[in-house]
């Protein structure tokens, strides 16, 4: 089962990214407020806790559609935290 420990890898390294970007703009930033920041970082955890439990869940029929579907929610997840990223002022 590579595929579920590659999943899980990707998961974290995306979301571990996603932290770390918002990491070094309140440090680029001090001077601003990190309100909005830190929804950003709280969601990033929760969307991995999400997809972890995803991963985990061992009630599922079709293991490879499951898979592929907490796959392409990562990408959307991820580039929504992305976006918010980018639009922090």
């Amino acid at each position: 089962m590579a595929n579920i420990r590659n999943l899980k890898k990707d998961i974290n390294y995306v979301l571990g990214d996603i932290i770390e970007a918002v990491y070094f703009w309140e440090y680029e930033n001090t001077d601003k407020d990190t309100k909005k920041s830190e929804a950003i970082i709280d969601e990033a955890i929760e969307t991995f806790d999400e997809l972890i439990a995803k991963v985990n869940d061992k009630s599922v029929e079709d293991k490879k559609a499951h898979f592929k579907s907490i796959n392409q929610e990562l990408e959307s997840k991820g580039r929504a935290l992305i976006e918010k990223i980018n639009k922090l002022k």
